[in-house]
């Protein structure tokens, strides 16, 4: 079945889930790295900024149809098991990944809606959040900031844990991960 997930491996729907979110956070922080090399209100700033949030909200979607999936079973069994301080260390990690997942769109529409911007997703506008507050929407763009440089490193110490267990502990952490070959 799609939704669950085997002894040794993840759920098609998870890996599938994990892998898409790589490339579209991947995409996301491209975009606002991107954006600079536009003239401010340019047509192409305007795009880039605009494709950031739209997919930003797409990652928003798409984590709770992670968090579906998460709860459709347990994880397969990592082998050789792992100390019980890598054990809770990966948790707190994933949750942390999950509460980034959900808190940074919602940050970024917040702030677009105290901007007193309308949001669109995919060609349908989505409604403000709240009213119109420019210093408020100032401070929200200061822990969005906070939360991007977060990200970078959540990710990627998530990224580093899979490389150290499968190139050095040897175990089967990334493989439970990776699609399926063949």
């Amino acid at each position: 079945m799609p939704w669950k997930s085997s002894e040794n491996r993840y759920s098609t729907v998870t890996v599938a889930l994990h892998w898409l979110m790589l490339i579209l956070l991947a995409v996301v922080y491209a975009c606002i790295e991107l954006r600079g090399i536009f003239p401010k209100d340019s047509d192409g700033r305007t795009l880039i900024k605009e494709a950031h949030f739209m997919l930003g909200l797409t990652v928003f979607v798409l984590v709770w149809l992670r968090l579906f999936a998460r709860s459709r079973g347990k994880a397969p069994a990592i082998f050789p098991a792992s100390p019980a301080w890598q054990i809770f260390l990966a948790h707190l990690m994933h949750w942390a990944l999950y509460l980034f997942m959900i808190t940074m769109p919602l940050l970024g529409w917040l702030i677009t809606s105290a901007k007193g911007h309308q949001v669109m997703f995919y060609g349908f506008d989505l409604p403000l959040l709240i009213d119109q507050d420019k210093d408020f929407a100032k401070q929200l763009e200061g822990w969005h900031e906070l939360g991007g440089t977060i990200g970078y490193w959540l990710i990627g110490l998530h990224a580093l844990a899979g490389l150290y267990h499968h190139y050095i502990v040897r175990d089967n952490t990334l493989l439970r991960m990776m699609p399926k070959r063949g």
